[in-house]
């Protein structure tokens, strides 16, 4: 760990006995070795929670994957048959605006006649038949009012 050969730590503890003494010296050895048991059990725990919290990473990951697989093959066929056809219609939106920059700019009598039309088709399927008839009736009333 701290890369020390027999010769150096020959020497620390030469050193140490000469600065401690022989009375304190034993003492500050087992005071030491339990510091350094503590680093590298504190280390271990590090490393352990690390790999744990990568692994548990990993698997939510996985998990969420899984999941949306699996919610897309649970669908109708017929629910993925409009899913596909939806991003198909999307696609060619986005190819058309990126052709044509200005292409989803209207003038207001164009947006007129596209409001007008299916408001006008939905009075008729709204009003039904007998209103369809009352519409004549009255445009009959007109003309031979107007004659």
């Amino acid at each position: 760990m701290f890369d020390i050969g027999f010769g150096e730590l020959l020497l620390v503890m030469v050193i140490g006995l000469v600065v401690l003494g022989p009375e304190r010296l034993p003492v500050a050895v087992k005071t030491v070795a339990g510091w350094i048991r503590a680093l590298r059990s504190l280390a271990a725990n590090v490393q352990n929670e690390l790999a744990q919290e990568l692994k548990l990473q990993e698997l939510q990951e996985s998990l969420k994957k899984v999941q949306e697989e699996a919610g897309l093959q649970n669908l109708s066929p017929e629910l993925k048959a409009s899913m596909d056809e939806l991003k198909e219609a999307a696609e060619s939106l986005k190819k058309a605006y990126q052709n044509e920059p200005d292409a989803g700019s209207m003038n207001a009598s164009e947006i007129n006649e596209v409001a007008q039309k299916p408001a006008a088709s939905q009075v008729v399927a709204s009003s039904g038949p007998s209103a369809l008839v009352d519409d004549q009736a009255a445009s009959a009333t007109k003309k031979k009012t107007s004659n």
